[in-house]
Parts: structure tokens; C-alpha cells; sequence
């Protein structure tokens, strides 16, 4: 964990030049972010360009960001999406958070996530479960894997909390589109341009 902070924090650079004064993170730096162990990947199994977002199932910012970048996989298919659960808005965004990336052991984090993204307000825990439960989740199993990976799941959450503090953020979004940090959200227009940036920087 200690490495992962290193070679974020150190990496994290002004880039001055551009007119958003977006920060960048060193190449060691995306890669600590990008190793394994990493949830589903949505998007291009071998892309050229990987966007990484740090969110919470109850941050209404992240709920009107999601749909963006659906467009934007959906429209360039060397892009791929990346889901650092940081759950920051309280205990019920933590349950979510848990209960989502349990959801993995059944091989349905992305049908968790999305759910719980475009669902309701998660007041409490059982609603988490009543809109797990209606997107196909089998409650029983994810108890259970709740329960027998629950050393797994918090090693992950604290991996990406420590991601999220290397990187500065005050709270979700934040988004790394290839080395660049989006502190926030942004229009479609916005992510094609970094994008386009990200592949003439590759060339």
C-alpha cells in the first residue's frame, strides 16, 4: 500500500499549460492505480486509453456523470472504464460499496454497480438490498461472500481511499483519464478532447 502512495503522490505534477490546470500522475503512478487487484473492467478489453473513476453510490455528481461515459465507451471502442469504489458519504454509501464489489463473486459487479448508481437514494441498508435483489443479485450468496471475503473487500476499499488521498481528491468524482486528473465531472466533448490527448501523447 505503502508503494501505491509513493508512486502516486510523488508523480502528481502541475500541467500549467492547459487552460482546466489539470494535474498529471507519473507512468509508475497509473500503474500502481491500474495493477492488479483490480473489479471488472467496462469498455475494450485491450484499450489504448483507460479511464479511471473514484465515486460513491450516493454522490448525485456521479450519478449524472455515469451516462457520459457510457457515450463514451459506446461511441470509441479501444476505451476502457474503471471503478474505484470510495464510499465518503456515510455508512450506507460503505454498505453499498461492500455489497457491490461482493456482488463480484457471483460475476455480477458492473449489473451491481449499475443498479445502485441509477437506483433510488440509498437511505438504508435494506434498500441496498431490495435494489441489488431487483437487478438479479442472489441476497443469500452475497451474505455470505460479504461475510467469507470481508478481508478482501476492505483491503480493496482501503486501497483505493489511499489512491484517492495520493491523489488529492476532496471527493467524488475523481477521474483519471489515462495520466490526466479530472477532479470532478465534465461534459462528453470535454473526455473526447482528453482522450485525443492521451493517444498523440502515446505516438
Amino acid at each position: 500500500m505503502n508503494r501505491i502512495l509513493a508512486a502516486i503522490a510523488i508523480g502528481l505534477l502541475a500541467n500549467a499549460a492547459s487552460s482546466q490546470e489539470l494535474q498529471r500522475i507519473t507512468a509508475a503512478g497509473e500503474r500502481a492505480i491500474l495493477a492488479k487487484p483490480i473489479i471488472d473492467i467496462t469498455g475494450a478489453p485491450h484499450p489504448d486509453v483507460t479511464i479511471v473513476e473514484y465515486f460513491d453510490y450516493n454522490c448525485p455528481y456521479c450519478k449524472r456523470l455515469d451516462p457520459t461515459f457510457k457515450q463514451l465507451i459506446a461511441a470509441d471502442k479501444k476505451i476502457a472504464l474503471v471503478f474505484k469504489d470510495w464510499p465518503v458519504l456515510g455508512e450506507v454509501s460503505k454498505y453499498a460499496a461492500r455489497c457491490a464489489l461482493a456482488a463480484q463473486w457471483q460475476g455480477k459487479y458492473l449489473a451491481a454497480h449499475d443498479a445502485l448508481l441509477y437506483g433510488p437514494r440509498l437511505s438504508q441498508d435494506d434498500v441496498v438490498e431490495s435494489v441489488l435483489q431487483g437487478a438479479g443479485i442472489d441476497l443469500e450468496r452475497l451474505k455470505k461472500d460479504l461475510a467469507s471475503h470481508s478481508k478482501e473487500i476492505a483491503a480493496l476499499l482501503a486501497r483505493h481511499e489511499t489512491e484517492a488521498h495520493a491523489l488529492e481528491l476532496d471527493g467524488t468524482p475523481g477521474v483519471l483519464v489515462g495520466r490526466q486528473l479530472v477532479p470532478g465531472g465534465a461534459d462528453l466533448s470535454f473526455f473526447q478532447r482528453l482522450v485525443r490527448e492521451v493517444r498523440s501523447e502515446a505516438k
